[in-house]
C-alpha cells in the first residue's frame, strides 16, 4: 500500500521544478542547428560544466532511495558501490579519451568498424541498442515507482508517461546542449540537497538524542563497529560483500559506463578539448564521485543511528528510510526540495539515455544504412524523430518490468550479461595491436553466448565464487560479470592467436600505440606541442576568411603575430574561442583555425556565420587559446 509523504506545499515545489527544467532545458534549441550541436554541443564545453553534468548522469534512477537502504544495512561501507571508478581513470584518461575524441568517432559503434570491421560494428549496435532501450525502460519504471510513493494519486505507469513526455520535449529540441545544461543544474541539486539532508539529520540527532550529545557524536555513537567500516568483509556479509560490490560494479557497471555507455562518451565528446576532458574524469573521480556517494547514502546512515536512539522504529524498512528521514528532519518546503532532488537524480539519468539511444540510431543505423548520402538537416530531422521514438519504447517496456516481483535483480542479471563483451573488445581493442576484426567479432559473438549461458547454468560460475569464499546463490550473481570478463577475453586472445591482424596501418590513431598519429590526423599537420602559452584577451571583430582551408569545415579566425606569439601558436593551428565570462563555461564559444595578419594588435578577426553561430558579440572582448 502507498504512503503519501510531505504536504501540499512539497508537492507544488515538485510541479515547479518539473516546468522549470521542461522550459529550462527547451530553452537551449537555440542552440541546436546541426547533428554535431545535437549529439556533442559542438565540441565547445568547459571542464568544470562536463564534470558536475556526468555526476547527475551517474547519479541516477533510484539512487538516493537504494543507497540510502544499502547504508541502513551496512552502514559507511554503502560508499563502495561509488568509489570503485578510480581503478580505470589512467586507461580512460591517457587511451580511450583521447583515441574517441581525436578520431572524430560519433559513436562507440563506428569506433568498432573504423578499429575492426563492419559486422562487428552491427555486432556492437545490437548489444548497445538492446541495452540502452531497455534501461530506458528501467528508468522511466522506477521514475514512476519514485514518484507514485510521493504523490499516489497517479500509478506508476501515468508517472512513467508523464516523465517520458518532460525528458523526451528538451532533449528532442535541445539535443546534447540541453541534457548538458539541466543535469548541470540538478547535478548542482541533488549534491546540495544530499549534503543538506545529512547536515539536518545530525542536527536532528544532537536535539532528540536524549544523552545530551551533539549531533555529530550522536550520530558516530549511534553506528555499531560494524557500520562504521568503510568496507564490509570480503565475502560477507552475504548480500554485500567487499569482493562482490568490486567485481559487480568493476566489471558489471563502471568499466560500461566509462567505456562503453553512450551517453557518457558523448559527455565527453562534447568538451573543448582533451585536457579539458582529462581535468573533468579527474573532477569526477577523485572529487564529485566521493560527494555524490555521501549525498545518496547518508540518510540511511542518520537512519541507523535514529533507530540506535529510538527516534524511528527500528524494524523501518530500509526501502523507505530515505523518505522516513527526509520527512522527519525536514519542515515543510524543504522536505519538497528535498523531492525534487531526488526526481533531478532520475530525470538526469533518462534524458542522457534518450539522446545517446538516438546517436546510436542515426550515425548508425539510419545514415550509413537506410539514408545515406543526406543533408546534415535530414539526419537532425531523424535524431530529433528517433529520442521520440525509443522514449515511446522505453514506455512500452514499463508494464513489462511492473509484472517483475524485483526488477533490480533481473536487471543487475542484464547488466552482467550484456556488459562483459563490449568491454572487453573496447579495452583489447585500444591496448593490443594484434587483436584483429576476427577476434573482436568472435568475442561479442561467442563471448556474448558464453555469458547467457551462465543464466541457465549457473554453476559455470561456481569456481569463482568459491575462491572468493561467497555462497552460490549470490556468489553466482556477483561473480558473474568476472566470470564474463574472464571467457571473453579468453575468447579474444585465442582468436587473435589463431587470426591476429593483418594490417596494423589501418588502424593509426585508434590505439593507444597510434595517439600520436591520431592528433595528426584531427589537426591535419604535425601538432603544435609547444607549452599553451597564455589565454589572451583579444576585442572580436567581423572579418577575414571565411572559407575553412581543411576538410573539418572550421571556420578562419586572424590575428597578429604578436598576439600569436602570446599564444606559442603557429598558423594552422586549432584555436578555441570563447567569451570572456568563465562561468558560460563555453555556451558561446567556437574552434576555428588560425591565420595570421599584420596590422590587428589587439584585435581578432573572425567571419560573419562562424560570429553567429558561436552566439559571440562584435566588439567586445573573447578569450582566445591555442587546443593543438
Amino acid at each position: 500500500m502507498n504512503v503519501a509523504y510531505g504536504q501540499t506545499i512539497d508537492y507544488v515545489i515538485v510541479v515547479v521544478y518539473f516546468v522549470l527544467i521542461l522550459g529550462f532545458g527547451s530553452l537551449f534549441g537555440r542552440y541546436t542547428k546541426s547533428t554535431r550541436d545535437f549529439f556533442f554541443s559542438g565540441q565547445r564545453f568547459s571542464w568544470w560544466l562536463i564534470a558536475f553534468s556526468c555526476v547527475a548522469t551517474v547519479v541516477g534512477s533510484y539512487s538516493f532511495i537504494k543507497y540510502a537502504a544499502a547504508g541502513y544495512r551496512y552502514g559507511l561501507s554503502s560508499t563502495m558501490s561509488y568509489l570503485n571508478d578510480w581503478f580505470l581513470v589512467p586507461l580512460f584518461m591517457l587511451g580511450w579519451l583521447p583515441i574517441i575524441y581525436y578520431s572524430r568517432v560519433t559513436s562507440i559503434p563506428e569506433y568498432f568498424e573504423k578499429r575492426f570491421s563492419r559486422p562487428t560494428r552491427v555486432m556492437a549496435v545490437i548489444f548497445i541498442l538492446v541495452y540502452l532501450t531497455g534501461y530506458i525502460g528501467i528508468n522511466l519504471y522506477t521514475l514512476g515507482v519514485a514518484m507514485n510513493a510521493i504523490i499516489p494519486a497517479f500509478g506508476v505507469f501515468q508517472w512513467a508517461g508523464m516523465i517520458a513526455v518532460i525528458a523526451a520535449i528538451y532533449v528532442t529540441f535541445g539535443g546534447q546542449t540541453a541534457v548538458i545544461m539541466t543535469d548541470l543544474a540538478q547535478g548542482f541539486l541533488l549534491l546540495g540537497a544530499g549534503v543538506l539532508l545529512l547536515y539536518l539529520g545530525i542536527r536532528y540527532l544532537g536535539q532528540h538524542n536524549g544523552q545530551g550529545l551533539s549531533g555529530l557524536a550522536a550520530f558516530w555513537q549511534g553506528l555499531s563497529v560494524e557500520h562504521r567500516l568503510p568496507y564490509s568483509g570480503l565475502s560477507s556479509p552475504e548480500k554485500f560483500p567487499m569482493a562482490g560490490i568490486f567485481w559487480q560494479d568493476l566489471f558489471g557497471s563502471s568499466m560500461f559506463f566509462y567505456f562503453a555507455n553512450q551517453g557518457l562518451i558523448m559527455r565527453f565528446l562534447a568538451v573543448k578539448s582533451v585536457a579539458e576532458g582529462r581535468k573533468a574524469i579527474i573532477a569526477v573521480v577523485l572529487f564529485l564521485m566521493p560527494l555524490a556517494a555521501l549525498s545518496v547514502g547518508n540518510a540511511g546512515w542518520v537512519g541507523r543511528s535514529m533507530a540506535s536512539f529510538g527516534l524511528i522504529p527500528a524494524n523501518t524498512e530500509p526501502n523507505q528510510i530515505f523518505m522516513v528521514v527526509a520527512e522527519l528532519v525536514a519542515r515543510p518546503g524543504v522536505f519538497g526540495l528535498i523531492l525534487a532532488a531526488l526526481t533531478a537524480a532520475l530525470m538526469s539519468t533518462v534524458d542522457t539515455l534518450i539522446n545517446a539511444v538516438s546517436a546510436i540510431a542515426v550515425n548508425d543505423i539510419w545514415r550509413p544504412f537506410v539514408a545515406p548520402g543526406r543533408s546534415d538537416g535530414h539526419y537532425l530531422a531523424a535524431a530529433r524523430v528517433s529520442s521520440i521514438v525509443f522514449t515511446i519504447l522505453g514506455l512500452v517496456l514499463v508494464p513489462l518490468y511492473m509484472s517483475f516481483e524485483s526488477i533490480y535483480v533481473a536487471h543487475g542479471a542484464f547488466t552482467a550479461a550484456i556488459s562483459p563483451p563490449i568491454i572487453v573488445v573496447v579495452v583489447l581493442g585500444i591496448l593490443w595491436k594484434r587483436f584483429s576484426p576476427v577476434a573482436a567479432f568472435l568475442t561479442l559473438l561467442l563471448g556474448g553466448f558464453l555469458v547467457g549461458l551462465s543464466l541457465s547454468f549457473p554453476d559455470l560460475i561456481a569456481p569463482l565464487a568459491d575462491f572468493h569464499g561467497m555462497e552460490p546463490g549470490t556468489g553466482y550473481n556477483y561473480m558473474r560479470a568476472l566470470y564474463g570478463f574472464l571467457v571473453c577475453s579468453a575468447v579474444g586472445v585465442g582468436a587473435s592467436l589463431v587470426w591476429p591482424h593483418k594490417d596494423p596501418a589501418s588502424i593509426r590513431g585508434l590505439w593507444v600505440g597510434g595517439i600520436q598519429q591520431a592528433r595528426r590526423m584531427f589537426k591535419g599537420s604535425e601538432p603544435n606541442d609547444q607549452e599553451p602559452g597564455l589565454k589572451i584577451r583579444l576585442v572580436l571583430e567581423q572579418g577575414g576568411n571565411a572559407a575553412p582551408n581543411h576538410q573539418d569545415d572550421l571556420p578562419i579566425i586572424t590575428m597578429s603575430p604578436d598576439s600569436a606569439q602570446n599564444m606559442k601558436a603557429r598558423a594552422g593551428d586549432l584555436v578555441y574561442v570563447a567569451d570572456k565570462r568563465w562561468w558560460l563555461g563555453g555556451l558561446r564559444s567556437l574552434h576555428a583555425r588560425l591565420a595570421i595578419a599584420d596590422g590587428l594588435g589587439k584585435r581578432v578577426l573572425i567571419a560573419a556565420g562562424a560570429i553567429e553561430d558561436s552566439r559571440l558579440n562584435v566588439g567586445e572582448q573573447v578569450l582566445v587559446e591555442k587546443i593543438l
